[in-house]
Order: C-alpha cells, then structure tokens, then sequence
C-alpha cells in the first residue's frame, strides 16, 4: 500500500518526480505533523525493504493484520514456532532503525555546514559533507539529470550556488533541505537532502519552473 502511493505502473521511477511536500523547517504544526506521518510510512517502507521476504510477510502480517502465528507459517511454508522467531527477528530489525530525537537536529546541521561550505566557494569542505558514493538528482525543464561521486557533485554544486542571493531551511517530505532564490526574488529550486551517519547520500534538486509555481513554496526571507 505504502509503495502503490509513491509509484504508478505507467511511469519508470528513476524518469519521475516524486510529489514534494516543502514547509519551512521550524516549529510543529498540523502540516509539519502530517509531513512527519508520511516521512514514518515512507521509512517504514524502506526498512521493510531490507528484510527478507519471510521475514517481511511475518511481521506485516501478524503485527499489522494480528494474522495467527499458524496461518502465516502455512503460507511461508515454516512450523509456527519458526514463524514467531522470524517475525521476532524483523521487529527486531525495524526497531533498531527508529531515530533518535535528537538525529533530525543533527541532519539539519549537515545540511547547514553544506549550504555554508557552498556558499563560501570550499570545495574541500562539500567534499567531506558528502559520501563518496552520493548520487545527486536534479529535475529540470529537460528531463532528469543524475551524477554520482562527492568530487563529481560538488564541482556543479559551487557553481550553481554563485547565482544564490539567499535560501531558507526547509523540510522536503520530511527530510532537511533549502529553497533559494537569486536576482530579484527569483526562486531557483529547491533542494532535498538524505543525511545518514553525518554525511548527504543523496541529494535531489528541482529547478523546473513550471514545478516550482505548483508546490506552494514558503516566501524568501527578507
């Protein structure tokens, strides 16, 4: 159910901008409460993604469903016993990925050494904010576009951010990122970034003009 929401069978993933929901990173609201609601089911999903498919189907079925330990060992083809220990085992693995209270913080301190590090023209400096292996996307009128590799993203990234006069710190679907406008109140895109163990893994941009009037974006600050 969570992925039928995030994708359609007509449209290849890696070709399509995910629906963004973007709201200035500060104190709760109702929005900022129903953005963290969606973030939890999308990274339900992901942690569901990394068990195995025994393991999945045990812990969705029983705990979400209250399906009998029985009923899903016939299914997978396990004694009910050896069905409880794999349901056992993916909760296990799914609370172990909560985290803490204090790692939204940390991410958006991340985010800000980033933005600081590429205003200030440190090449060096976004070089070590990012992973080796980010993947950054950037969405314009054209089409996609991905590049891969911190040296490779970074070099892009000092040069588009010349034209940045200022930006504000956002939540994109729950994860830390920017608006910035340049000359004139000019909105130039907004910026989403995934944070995991200090470092941006992966970084998405839209820059499509047509996209950028529909989201309702937060006003520049003054």
């Amino acid at each position: 159910m969570l992925r039928s929401r995030k994708t359609r069978a007509e449209l290849p993933y890696e070709d399509r901008l995910p629906e963004l929901v973007v709201t200035v990173d500060g104190g709760a609201t109702p929005e900022d409460d129903a953005i963290l609601a969606e973030s939890v089911g999308l990274a339900l999903l992901v942690v569901l993604d990394t068990l195995t498919p025994t393991e999945r189907l045990a812990f969705v079925l029983h705990d979400m469903f209250a399906v009998p330990f029985a009923e899903i060992g016939e299914i997978i083809g396990r004694s009910a016993d050896a069905t409880k220990m794999l349901a056992s085992r993916a909760r296990r693995k799914v609370q172990g990925t909560s985290l803490p209270q204090e790692e939204p913080r940390r991410q958006r301190a991340v985010v800000d050494a980033f933005l600081a590090a590429a205003r200030s023209g440190d090449f060096e400096g976004l070089v070590r904010l990012l992973d080796p292996k980010v993947t950054w996307r950037t969405y314009h009128p054209q089409g996609v576009m991905t590049t891969v590799g911190a040296a490779e993203v970074a070099g892009p990234i000092l040069r588009g951010i010349r034209s940045m006069t200022s930006a504000l710190a956002v939540l994109v679907n729950g994860e830390p990122g920017f608006v910035a406008w340049g000359a004139k109140g000019k909105v130039l895109g907004v910026v989403a970034c995934t944070v995991v163990d200090g470092r941006i893994v992966e970084l998405l941009t839209v820059s499509d003009r047509k996209r950028l009037d529909t989201m309702g974006l937060p006003a520049r600050p003054e």
